[in-house]
């Protein structure tokens, strides 16, 4: 299992965006770089640059994700037919920590790696406790019913804070997600703007 030492906020102010739409974010009150060197003006960004920034920002919003990881989704993705962005996307929102993630039963994708891994979560009636499990289009996720009554889990239920996508049908009673397809670009919701599409440039280059 992989650990983030450093503050989960940093992120968002070192990329100058609110990743993850949160209003707890510093930057809301902080918009400038973490750092004693945080609030100088930075230059323009080279294309690889800009590549770097859009692999760290796609990577850095879905948690705890390895750079060996994310290199080995972006190289499945590359495999697959269609579009490589697209195919990128597909695969990074149907990993299971994602999945409950959208589904709103945890506030925050950090939480949704330890609620699965702390055994919290069934996948077609079955334990699963592997973040990176591929959910498939039609596979249900539910909490398990020991679990249903944590805070964590009831707070996130309630909060209005994030919509949940089309993509994914979840009976609120029942905690349980429905994954019904792979969805596009398009339609994920991100509340900064990623850019996949330089990303595929950055590893392919």
């Amino acid at each position: 299992m992989s650990k983030r030492h450093t503050q989960k906020y940093k992120i968002d102010r070192r990329m100058g965006e609110n990743l993850w739409g949160r209003p707890k974010s510093p930057l809301n009150s902080r918009p400038y770089g973490p750092g004693q060197h945080g609030q100088r003006r930075k230059g323009k960004l080279s294309d690889f640059g800009l590549q770097l920034r859009a692999k760290q920002k796609l990577k850095g919003y879905y948690g705890n994700i390895t750079e060996k990881q994310f290199r080995r989704i972006y190289t499945e993705a590359q495999r697959l037919r269609g579009n490589t962005a697209e195919q990128l996307i597909g695969l990074l929102e149907s990993r299971l920590d994602a999945i409950v993630y959208r589904a709103k039963f945890v506030p925050t994708v950090f939480a949704a790696r330890q609620f699965v891994n702390h055994g919290h979560v069934k996948v077609n009636g079955k334990k699963v406790n592997i973040p990176s499990y591929r959910v498939k289009p039609g596979d249900v996720v539910e909490v398990r019913e020991k679990s249903r009554s944590m805070a964590l889990v009831l707070e996130a239920l309630e909060s209005a804070e994030r919509d949940i996508p089309d993509y994914i049908e979840v009976d609120g009673k029942g905690m349980k997600a429905t994954y019904v397809r792979t969805p596009e670009f398009a339609e994920v919701p991100y509340p900064a703007q990623m850019e996949p599409n330089l990303v595929v440039e950055f590893y392919s280059s």
